[in-house]
Order: C-alpha cells, then structure tokens, then sequence
C-alpha cells in the first residue's frame, strides 16, 4: 500500500507558526516532522485535538484526541490519550525543529487524525505527572498559542 501524507498550517498569537508533515507508509507509525517559530524558548506541550475546527481560534479544536478515554500522560506511556504527543522544544531564537514518530495518531483507518488539529501550548506539558487538577487532563500546558488543521496532501 502507498504512503498517506498529511500536513498543517499551524499559527496563532504572537507570530506563531510553521508548517508540520506527516507520513503513514501501510501499517507503520505515523512520523510528524517540521518547524515551529515565534515561540518562546523551552518547552511547549504538543497535541492532536479532536477537532479540526477553528472557528474561533485554537479554542474550538476541543480537547485532546482521546478515543478510548485515557488519562492524559507521556507518548510512552499505554494510558495516555492518542493525542499525546508530548513537548517541542524551542531554542534561544524560538524556533522547535521536531521529528516525532507514534503508533496512535494514523492517517487512516477509524481512529485517523486527519480533519482533526494539531496544538502547540503556552507552557511545557508536565505528562499526567504534576499533581496538578489540569495534569491527567491537559498536562497543565496553559493556552494555546498556535493550530492548524490536519489535512490530507496531494501524492504530487
């Protein structure tokens, strides 16, 4: 089977944006590489959620992508809702260069992202780790300073 390619726009607040890819080659993990700029230096909670509406900004895209009602947590973690990916980091000039691979974001099939958004946050993303009441939810990653929606990309 042919590879699927997707991509987003993501751009918010402040000068935020990039553009992020991501393939599908048959069953395999999907990988998501790409450059963000305009943001902060450190790190920044990075997710899918489950819409891919944005309406009225980055808020409308909902909360994570959680199809089998996880709690929030790690990309390693096995309880953890499919949309997360963790964080980017972003160096002394704000730019996060990233290169991620993961099993439960496909491109196709049932529990595909695409139509839904990709989000960059505010603040790092603690993993379901920080006892804070927003940790097994939100990973307490604050705002959203950028979206986009994921779409499917031509072959040519």
């Amino acid at each position: 089977m042919a590879g699927l390619k997707a991509v987003a726009v993501p751009s918010g607040s402040e000068n935020v944006k990039g553009v992020l890819h991501f393939t599908q080659e048959g069953n395999e993990a999907t990988k998501v590489f790409g450059r963000i700029t305009g943001l902060k230096p450190g790190l920044h909670g990075f997710h899918v959620h489950s819409m891919g509406d944005t309406t009225n900004g980055c808020l409308s895209t909902g909360p994570h992508y959680n199809p089998w009602k996880k709690d929030h947590g790690a990309p390693e973690d096995e309880n953890r809702h499919a949309g997360d990916l963790g964080n980017i980091i972003a160096g002394e000039d704000g730019v996060a260069e990233l290169s991620i691979q993961d099993w439960k974001i496909p491109l196709k099939g049932p529990h595909s992202i695409v139509g839904r958004a990709v989000v960059v946050h505010a603040d790092r993303d603690d993993l379901g780790r920080g006892g804070h009441e927003l940790s097994k939810t939100t990973g307490n990653a604050g705002g959203r300073v950028a979206c986009g929606v994921i779409g499917l990309q031509s072959a040519v």
